[in-house]
This record gives C-alpha cells, structure tokens and sequence, in this order.
C-alpha cells in the first residue's frame, strides 16, 4: 500500500533498506511509470462502460474481474490469518471498494483529471498529518489553493459540478483509511492480503452494481472490456509495482506517484477528448506540486530504517 498509488500493496516491502542499483532503480522507475499510465488508461475505459452499466455496473466489472485474477495467481486460502489479520483486511477492503464506487461515481460528472487531483486529497491529508515544520504547511496551502482552484465557484453550469467534487472528495477520504487500514492488513503480510482485500471490496461493490446494471453485467459483449479495465488499472499495476518498489528508494516512488493528476488528465484528454480550463489545469498543477514537496519534505524528516 503506498501514500500516493491506487494499486495496492503493502509498505513492508519498500521499506526496507535495498542495496541499489543504477540499473534496476532505472529498470523499477520505468516499470513504476508504466503502471500509473495503465491505471489511468483503465480508468478512461472504465468511464466508457458507465452508459451500458453505469458508475457502479463498471467499478463491480472491474473490482470483481481483478479480484478473480488475484486469487487464481497468488492462492490467498494458502496462508492462514488470525482475527486480528481478518478485522484489518476487512476494514482494508471496505476501505478499497468505498473508495473506486466514489471516484467512479465522481468520473460520471466531472473530468478524469480533475478527479484524480480531487481525490489526491485523501493521501496527501495521510502524508501532511501532525505536520509542524512550517515548510509542510506550505504545501498544505498551496494544496488548498489548488483545491479552490477546482472547485465550482460562481459557476452556474459547466463540466464541474459540486456533486462530483463532493463524491470525489469523498473517494480521497476513503483512500485515506485505505492507506491506514491498508498498513495493517500488509504488516508482515504479502500479495495474498491484496487478493483478499480486493475480494472484500468486489464484494461490497457488487450489489451496487447489480441494482444498477442488473443482467447487463454479465453481457458477453462488454465482458472483454471489463477484464481489460480490470488488468490495466489493477493487475497489471500490482504485478509491475511488486517487481519494481523493492528497487526503488520510497521517496522517489512517492514523487513518481505524485504525476498521477497530470497523467489522468492527459489520458482524459486523449482517451475521452475532455478538455480542462486554464484554471483547471492550475489547480492540477498546484495539487501536484504540493504532493512533490511533501514526499521530498517527509522523506528527509525520517529516520532511516533500522537493519
């Protein structure tokens, strides 16, 4: 599980001290890079499935495709958990599924970039907790200022409604607890905690998905677009962020994540033809600089692992 990405793993394995490579932090960047463009290009499919299934139709195709190549690669019912291990994955999942039936509600209203940014709220707020430096609260600032910049204000009509910054905002609380119960459940876990976090999050995705869709979700024709959505913004991520995060240092993945915004709306733009405003754009911006300088401040205000 990281601060900044919505593929989800567990921090314990970047966390470590790794010897590193120039070769392989080279090798892991592109990897890391490769999978936030998959992410986004998934998510501008997944908007293309909302008018046959809808927001929630599409996020239960895709959490319940994923889930099910999750589990058929890393064979979760292999390893044993105990209470406590079930109460965090639980909590990780329901994190998890709250979090994509917002943000794909969110897409149904408001540009791909622009939700992206929105939601980055959530792990940013995570990052900048119990900030007292004066230099974090300058990236508070500035993120509250990019923030302003996106919201609807003195607008009337428009591609930007308060409904989808709401239910964005809402998708940024819920990554937040998804980071936190996302810890839990990984410490000392692996990939199997991912299948069964998605697993949970499928499922409580699910009825939502029925009573919107009904019968339409198990249409054979949209059936291959769901799996591709499924694969380029969950499994194949993971896969690529497995191989790379134990190559790479956190601050750097931390700042690879933090182009998110910019690469949803680029994708939004290419994929979908949604065009932002100059103040859009601003704002975006602003979100992505203040999430820059809150990975560079952290990363250096931390002690180093402990062998």
């Amino acid at each position: 599980m990281t601060w900044y990405g919505e593929p989800c793993y567990s921090t314990a394995v970047f966390t470590k001290a790794h010897p590193l490579r120039p070769q392989s932090v080279v090798l892991s960047v592109t990897l890391v890079t490769l999978g936030m463009v998959f992410t986004q290009t998934g998510a501008s499919f997944a908007k293309g499935l909302f008018p046959l299934v809808g927001a929630a139709g599409a996020t239960t195709l895709r959490l319940t495709l994923a889930a099910i190549v999750l589990l058929v690669i890393f064979q979760p019912w292999r390893q044993r958990l105990d209470g406590g291990q079930w109460r965090a994955v639980l909590m990780y999942g329901g994190a998890m599924g709250a979090m994509n039936l917002f943000f794909y509600a969110a897409l149904a209203t408001i540009p791909l970039g622009v939700a992206v940014a929105l939601e980055f709220t959530g792990p940013l707020a995570v990052a900048l907790a119990g900030s007292r430096k004066p230099l974090d609260f300058a990236w508070i600032v500035l993120a509250v200022a990019g923030l302003a910049l996106l919201l609807p204000l003195g607008q009337s009509t428009g591609e930007i409604g308060f409904g989808g910054v709401l239910l964005a905002l809402a998708a940024g609380a819920c990554w937040a607890g998804y980071i936190i119960f996302g810890q839990r459940a990984g410490s000392g876990g692996g990939p199997h905690i991912t299948a069964l976090g998605v697993s949970v999050a499928a499922i409580i995705a699910l009825p939502f998905g029925v009573a919107t869709a009904g019968t339409a979700l198990l249409d054979p024709a949209i059936l291959p677009i769901a799996l591709g959505v499924a694969l380029l913004s969950s499994a194949i991520p993971y896969a690529l962020d497995m191989v790379a995060l134990p190559h790479i240092p956190s601050r750097l993945f931390g700042i690879l994540m933090s182009g998110q915004p910019a690469l949803g709306a680029l994708s939004g733009f290419l994929i979908l033809r949604e065009t932002l405003t100059i103040w859009q754009l601003a704002g975006i911006a602003a979100v992505i600089v203040a999430s820059l300088g809150a990975t560079v401040t952290i990363a250096r205000n931390t002690p180093p692992p402990v062998a």
